[in-house]
Parts: structure tokens; sequence; C-alpha cells
């Protein structure tokens, strides 16, 4: 999918009459897309950009103030785990007398995942505003944005906006005449998916080898360089500008209880208008795919992934009945994740389908732990046999023994996520396989 692609979806939002309770919500992260230079720093500013962190240094807001917003917005981690921003906040032990550290995890590599690849190609200063707000709050003096390796464009724009900042004295030493300051540097990465993984990142940050730690110590007590360090999403941070501007209850207004604001959610597959979108939290489902075109060229739903390839499927007669939060989905049977919501219409097989992730999967295990560099493998080579006519009637149980021993028995996610959308492809679609097996054929029609 083209950055123009991308581009139009985001702005078909920014236009659009999304409403929650009855108003217009304007978007809070992608605004500004209608100017072709929003990124720089005067068009943020003109949006109201950097008050919120003049809010805080010139009106005396303490850290404890600024934490004490940031919980009771309800923002939880954009990254795919949900956990609460404020809490995580308050882990980080500001009285601690050395260096710590602040780091923006920008290693988009999951597939369906291209979100926050634009948050920083369309507005980098919310990203900058929000890590500096962060790094106020937590005592932080360095922080890193680690950008995935194969979006160099997305790492020079970043590079560029950071520049403006530090050279409008909203960067660097003294911030805005203030004994506070704040380092903060680009990195670009090695195009990696293992390092989207935390610790991960922290260790390729250091030079070494992206191989998750183990757990615990977690990163707030051992992080980055063994100190202690602070790790959020893109678009976590660049939520924090509009929650100190407009106060915390205001963002959790605009979601629902546990579920505060506004998510973007990258919409791909069979829709007319794949993009990014921003609408509230909590949103139905129905209303995301109106917002993305319906279904492409008037093909019926079957199934969706609704939080990255990460996620179990679930049948297009949930997903329909389902909302766009972490509560609901969770109650389908599925996780929101990362956002990343992948469509499918009636033409699609799951066996082939699961075959493509499968692999993803297999290929991208670091190999370090015996569960995730055995398991992946032997998920795909039963995967890619039952799809090409050699599948035995053993393989189905044998999938879901593979599936379960590996989740939730490695050192970091990434057996959870090859195990998880093979369970949740059986206990949908446990009829395509068996029919594969049975037949040599794929159960789904083929269309012309």
């Amino acid at each position: 999918m083209g950055a123009s692609e991308i581009k139009a979806g985001l702005e078909r939002v920014a236009a659009s009459e999304t409403c929650f309770h009855g108003r217009h919500i304007d978007p809070q992260i992608m605004a500004g897309l209608n100017s072709p230079d929003g990124w720089h720093l005067a068009d943020y500013e003109s949006r109201g950009g950097y008050q919120a962190l003049r809010k805080i240094l010139q009106e005396g807001m303490t850290p404890e103030q600024v934490i004490a917003e940031v919980k009771a917005s309800g923002l939880r981690g954009r990254g795919g785990a949900g956990f609460p921003t404020g809490l995580k906040w308050s882990f980080m032990p500001r009285q601690f007398p050395g260096q710590k550290y602040l780091v923006c995890n920008s290693d988009e590599g999951e597939p369906g995942t291209f979100k926050d690849r634009d948050i920083l190609r369309y507005n980098p200063h919310v990203v900058i505003e929000g890590m500096t707000i962060a790094a106020y709050a937590m005592g932080i003096s360095v922080g890193y944005n680690y950008i995935h390796g194969e979006i160099w464009d997305v790492y020079e724009r970043f590079s560029a906006a950071l520049e403006e900042a530090r050279a409008a004295g909203l960067l660097g030493d003294r911030i805005l005449g203030t004994d506070f300051s704040f380092q903060l540097h680009a990195f670009h990465g090695y195009g990696a998916y293992i390092c989207g993984e935390e610790t991960a990142l922290l260790e390729s940050l250091e030079g070494k080898k992206g191989q998750p730690r183990f757990k615990p110590p977690f990163p707030a007590s051992f992080g980055l360089y063994g100190k202690p360090t602070t790790i959020n999403n893109t678009e976590t941070f660049a939520a924090v500008p509009w929650i100190i501007r407009n106060g915390g209850p205001a963002y959790l207004e605009v979601g629902r209880p546990n579920n505060g604001g506004t998510k973007i959610f990258s919409i791909s597959g069979d829709v007319a208008r794949p993009g990014n979108y921003e609408i509230p939290m909590g949103t139905p489902f129905a209303k995301l795919l109106d917002l993305a075109g319906g279904m492409r060229d008037g093909k019926k739903l079957k199934m969706v992934i609704p939080g990255g390839s990460s996620m179990p499927v679930l049948p297009a007669e949930i997903m329909m009945n389902t909302d766009m939060d972490y509560d609901s989905i969770a109650k389908a049977g599925s996780m929101l994740g990362s956002g990343a919501v992948i469509v499918m219409d009636e033409t699609r097989c799951a066996v082939k389908s699961l075959l493509r992730l499968s692999y993803f999967y297999f290929e991208e295990s670091c190999g370090q732990c015996t569960p995730c560099r055995e398991g992946t493998g032997w998920l795909y080579r039963i995967v890619h046999r039952i799809e090409h006519g050699e599948g035995r009637p053993e393989d189905l149980d044998e999938l879901d023994r593979v599936a379960e021993n590996i989740q939730g028995r490695t050192i970091c996610a990434l057996g959870d996520a090859a195990a998880m959308p093979v369970r949740g492809f059986l206990k949908h679609y446990r009829d395509e396989f068996a029919h594969h097996i049975e037949h040599k054929s794929c159960l789904v029609p083929k269309y012309v």
C-alpha cells in the first residue's frame, strides 16, 4: 500500500462526521493532513502544538500531576499490550541517582500494521512533545525513538523534526528557559520483527543482536544499559499532548471506561478504501468498515483479524456485532493488539491465509528458545502440507497440540503470536482444514 493511499484514508477520516455520544470528534493524532507541510513545526504549533509542554513548564505542573492526568485519561498502551500508561510511568523510580532512559518503540513490523510510520511521517512533533512530557513526568533526561529499519524516509522525517524542535528551544538543554533538559535521538533499526519486543529492542539499541531478555528484571528497573527505562509505543506518546491540554477526564469521555480516547486503526485487505482511520475507542466495527468504503467489489465479509496478524481471527457474524475497544474485542475472543484490522472476503481460504501467517512467524523467530525455534517451523510445515494436498487426519489435533505447547512457554510473546492465529483458525474454520485433508482441494469456491 502506497503512502498516498494511506494519506487519502486519513484525510477521509479527518473530513468525516465521526461522532460519539452524539457529538463530532476531531482527529487528535492525525491532525493537519490537509496541509502539504503539516509535519513542520510552524504547522504543528498553529494546531496547538507544544501548548501542553508550555502549560507544564510555565504553569508549574508537577511531575506527579502530569502522571495523575495520564492515569485519569484511561490511556492504554497502543503498541498491543494495552497496559495502562500512567501506571507504567509511575513504576519509574524518580529518585534513582543515575541516568534513566525513555524509549519510543516505532519498530512497526507486524503484517497489517502501518499506523506508527504515518504518525511520524505526517505529525512527528506530536511524538516529540509527548516524549518530552513523559520525560519530565519521570525525571528522565535522555530518550531514543527506535524506528523500523525498512522505513528510512520516516527516519529522515523524524530526524528533521527533531532539529526543528531543538532550534526552537523545545528540546535539548534548558527547554523553554527552564531547568528541565531532555536530549532525544532517532535510532534507525535493522528491520527485524523481533525488535518490536521491548527487551529485544533494548538489546539492539545497545548494539547487540536483537534477542529478548528474560523478565524479571523488567525495564523499569533494568533497561537500556542496565538503567531504569520506560518504553511506550509511538501512538501512546502521540496521545499525551491532547490529554495534558484538555485534561485526562476529557480524554476518557471520548472513549469508554477503561478504553479512553481515540485509536488509529490500520484497515487493509478486501475493503474499498484501505488506510489509517482515527476513531473513538468503542466505535462499532460496522462503522469502521463503512468508513473504509465497505467490502471491495461487492463481496461478502468472511473473517477479520482485528488487531494484527498475531491475533486470533474472528468470523464476520461476530465482528459485525463487536465494538473496537480492548474489552469488547477480548469478549469476542480475540485481542485489539496494535489495531491492524485485516479484512478478508468470501473468496479467501482459511488454510492458505494461515499458511502465509505461519511462514512469517517461522521466518521471524529469533531462535533463542526451543518452543518457538522448533515449534514455528513445525506449525508451518503442517499447514503447508495441508494446503498442498498432503494433509493427514491427525494433522488437525497435531496443529492444536503444537500451538498449545508453544503458547506461554517462550521468553517473549512471539511464540504466542505464532500460536494464537493457528488456534483461532482451527476454532472457527476447522471444516475448511478437514476438507483440504479429505478432498485434497479447497472448500472455498473459485471466483473468476
